[in-house]
């Protein structure tokens, strides 16, 4: 890449519970403009690194830079600067998609009227223009889906933190979300990608990072993994180094318990 700048950097990240490490050791540099795919399995510690790196999770050892700024100091400046879906979104659902985004406005210090302007023009582009004025509890969990994506961007953040975002898209969303992420990329927007959809991650990430037992397995571009593991898919080189081969094994066993009523 051209740009090099390290917009996010983790120095011997280490996160535990009790006495078990969930992150042991991870070190990053992430320069601007990357999609970072971050994958690994349930409990590897994916999401507790985005927590971290976003200051919902404390008591961690290491050293994290984010836009050039320590984030242990406890300033909440480089969040400004930051958009987030969580895998599981806590939303003020009692709260219309207009109320909600002029909240937000507030904490961004944004101007109103652009903001809602802006929204509904991405809200349009969703095709869910006609909910800004319901309340969210009587979203789909679909329409959830696009509506937390349109917020984590309503601000025009510097970095994209997404933890399962496809999580309720149908097709066509899914694909206009992928290219947005391309887009966003190419504008030099750095996106932090988790998710548990082998082929999206594939297909969409500039760079895979995948861990295991609390450290880095894997890093590098698919070509890069694919050549240096000798497999033809992301899937195959997920089961090799976290050392899962049972999944046929265990589908014949599922299917024939179910099969014995």
């Amino acid at each position: 890449m051209e740009n090099l700048e390290s917009i996010i950097s983790i120095k011997d990240l280490r996160m535990s519970y009790g006495d078990k490490y969930v992150l042991n050791g991870i070190n990053l540099e992430i320069p601007r403009g990357q999609i970072i795919g971050y994958i690994g399995t349930n409990g590897a510690g994916k999401s507790t690194t985005i927590k971290i790196m976003l200051g919902i999770i404390e008591g961690y050892e290491g050293k994290i830079e984010i836009l050039g700024q320590d984030i242990s100091n406890g300033s909440v400046e480089y969040k400004k600067k930051i958009g987030y879906v969580p895998e599981l979104a806590d939303i003020y659902e009692n709260l219309t998609a207009f109320e909600y985004i002029s909240f937000l406005g507030g904490i961004y210090e944004l101007e109103q009227e652009k903001l809602i302007e802006r929204a509904e023009k991405l809200m349009n582009l969703f095709a869910i223009q006609n909910a800004m004025y319901s309340r969210i509890s009587s979203y789909s969990k679909g329409m959830k889906q696009k509506f937390l994506i349109i917020c984590s961007l309503i601000h025009n953040p510097d970095i994209l933190f997404f933890d399962e975002p496809l999580s309720g898209l149908d097709a066509n969303s899914v694909m206009i979300f992928k290219e947005v992420m391309s887009n966003l990329a190419k504008e030099g927007k750095t996106i932090f990608y988790s998710s548990h959809i082998m082929d999206v991650v594939e297909k969409v990430s500039d760079r895979i990072v995948l861990i295991n037992n609390g450290k880095i397995a894997a890093d590098g571009s698919f070509e890069e993994l694919k050549n240096s593991k000798k497999e033809s898919s992301l899937e195959e080189i997920f089961n090799q180094l976290t050392g899962f081969n049972e999944h046929g094994n265990i589908a014949k066993e599922f299917v024939s318990l179910v099969e014995e009523v």
